[in-house]
């Protein structure tokens, strides 16, 4: 129990000098609290951390931090190169607008707007997402099930 104690302790310590980095190496608020978050998570694994000097500790959490940020943006890069991978194929974007439309009228709005954003704006998901206010994850996953039963729609034409 009192290894718990403890590393609140630390943690309160370090408090304000994990969010000040946190801030200092990401994009904003949220991701900022997902770092400090993370770290404070992983620690709880190391008892060894308690027993380091203060500035190691900080060195400790900084490292962990710039880690998960680092793995974090190549795994943003990786699903990018990815959707770039799932787009329509080139010959389904020679539509004229009422059919584009016509198309676009059979998924709800939501699906709607997302399709239309990133395959006939080129916006990508990361831009949606921090457009709506969501993950990118969840933006690819929604556009995901919209191709899909768009190109059911598009078959089912033929």
């Amino acid at each position: 129990m009192g290894d718990g104690m403890e590393a609140a302790q630390m943690y309160e310590n370090l408090k304000a000098d994990l969010h000040r980095f946190a801030r200092s190496i990401s994009r904003h608020e949220q991701e900022a609290d997902d770092l400090v978050q993370d770290a404070l998570e992983k620690s709880l694994y190391e008892q060894e951390l308690l027993e380091l000097p203060i500035y190691k500790q900080r060195a400790w959490f900084f490292r962990v931090m710039k880690n998960r940020l680092i793995d974090d943006r190549r795994k943003d890069t990786w699903l990018s190169a990815w959707e770039d991978d799932t787009d329509f194929p080139e010959k389904h974007l020679a539509m004229n607008p009422v059919e584009m439309a016509d198309l676009l009228s059979h998924l709800s709005p939501e699906m709607s707007d997302l399709v239309f954003k990133r395959y006939w704006l080129g916006m990508t998901s990361k831009e949606i997402g921090e457009q709506l206010n969501v993950p990118a994850a969840t933006v690819r996953y929604k556009l995901h099930f919209a191709v899909k039963t768009l190109r059911r729609i598009m078959e089912d034409d033929r």
